[in-house]
């Protein structure tokens, strides 16, 4: 039976999430304009999904850009505020929710205590459907051509992005090994 109330405990995972999206925002690399900053925070993404699961892991999201719109600076740079959200980076910041749904969807789905089954959805969601919304986002913001939107918002994150996946996938895994209650505790009451 599915409860529509969120625990004590899984609000405070949600907020433990939010808060590890942030400090992971402080691992930044700037890079010149149009392109947006190599930061942590997908790796961050990709575990509230794998972790928390689709619920929890999405909702987790949406308090790290809810404290972001109301002005707190918690993205990379110490950026925060609206006009943050609809900056060159605001695309992918708003998957970033639908990343972690859909990586914790397929995580509750097919199980996922081994690697290649935590590795596919990070992939799959927190890397590909992040770039998809991101990308021509960038775009739009600066009005500049989609070969220029892909060099400067997705091909240098390939490398980075695909070891947060592969980080991501470990951590998941081990968590849910130790902690096999975690991940789908609201799925499973």
């Amino acid at each position: 039976m599915k409860k529509d109330k969120f625990s004590v405990l899984d609000l405070t995972y949600m907020a433990l999430i939010a808060a590890m999206v942030a400090v992971l925002g402080f691992i930044s690399i700037p890079l010149p304009p149009p392109a947006v900053p190599i930061t942590g925070q997908t790796l961050g993404i990709m575990l509230a999904g794998a972790v928390l699961g689709a619920r929890r892991g999405a909702l987790s999201l949406v308090l790290f850009i809810l404290l972001v719109a109301v002005g707190m600076p918690i993205l990379s740079g110490g950026r925060g505020g609206v006009g943050a959200l609809f900056g060159p980076s605001g695309g992918y910041i708003f998957s970033w929710p639908f990343a972690a749904y859909f990586i914790g969807k397929f995580t509750e789905r097919h199980g996922s205590l081994n690697f290649i089954k935590s590795f596919i959805p990070c992939v799959l969601f927190g890397i590909i459907l992040v770039y998809a919304v991101g990308v021509p986002w960038l775009k739009f913001v600066t009005h500049i051509s989609w070969g220029k939107a892909l060099v400067g918002g997705a091909l240098p994150f390939i490398p980075g992005d695909v070891l947060k996946a592969i980080i991501a996938s470990l951590v998941a895994v081990a968590v849910r090994k130790a902690k096999p209650s975690l991940s789908y505790q609201y799925n499973h009451r």
